[in-house]
């Protein structure tokens, strides 16, 4: 299966934003991972290959398939899900990486797949300080519609994985969203809305400010 992963941060998590066959297939994949029938989930993968991180809308616990293939312990299923483009360091609801979740199994067979390739090491305290200013900054730009939707908010480690570290985040009802890449120690993000010209804001986070530095733009 080639990896057509797009970067690309879903944060939906109530039911009513989908259309009622879409819920049905992310259901499927998230029954079938759960289940570890792996056939079923890269049947399904195959028809939607950006579905490779996706969790089930509404879940609680935040597992998409690595998490699943980790905690069964699978590792041709955990390989061929790293190829599609899983994210190793995508976290669960309770914050945990796929990796911790073989660990705590007893999984030790899966344990060096899962470990993450870290391409943009960043210290703990600043990647955290420019993941609670983005938040910050969704929820103000984004005028409720974070809160109304109760979206789950992009996880900042899954860009120090990858290669190119910049990833889009629609948001529901805003008829667009934001686009946030790391440079340095810092990162750029972009919103925008498509039914409002000139509505394009730019600002750049570091671990101690978030500064506008464009509007107006489309």
């Amino acid at each position: 299966m080639a990896n057509t992963q797009r970067s690309r941060w879903d944060g939906v998590t109530t039911r009513d934003v989908y259309p009622e066959d879409v819920l049905a297939q992310r259901d499927r994949l998230a029954d079938a991972a759960r289940d570890g029938h792996w056939q079923r989930v890269f049947e399904q993968l195959g028809q939607n290959p950006d579905w490779v991180n996706a969790t089930r809308v509404g879940g609680r616990s935040g597992f998409a398939p690595l998490h699943q293939a980790a905690w069964h312990g699978a590792q041709d299923a955990v390989a061929v899900l790293v190829g599609c483009g899983a994210w190793r360091t995508l976290p669960t609801a309770d914050g945990e990486r796929a990796l911790d979740i073989a660990v705590a199994r007893g999984h030790k067979s899966v344990s060096a797949l899962l470990q993450p390739l870290v391409r943009h090491p960043l210290p703990a305290a600043t990647l955290h300080a420019l993941e609670a200013r983005l938040h910050e900054l969704i929820r103000s730009d984004s005028h409720g519609l974070a809160e109304r939707h109760r979206l789950k908010l992009p996880a900042l480690a899954v860009l120090t994985e990858l290669a190119a570290p910049r990833m889009y985040f629609p948001v529901p009802g805003m008829y667009g969203g934001f686009s946030y890449r790391l440079e340095g120690d810092s990162l750029v993000t972009e919103s925008s809305s498509r039914v409002v010209g000139g509505s394009g804001r730019r600002h750049r986070i570091t671990a101690g400010a978030t500064e506008l530095v464009a509007e107006g733009f489309v």
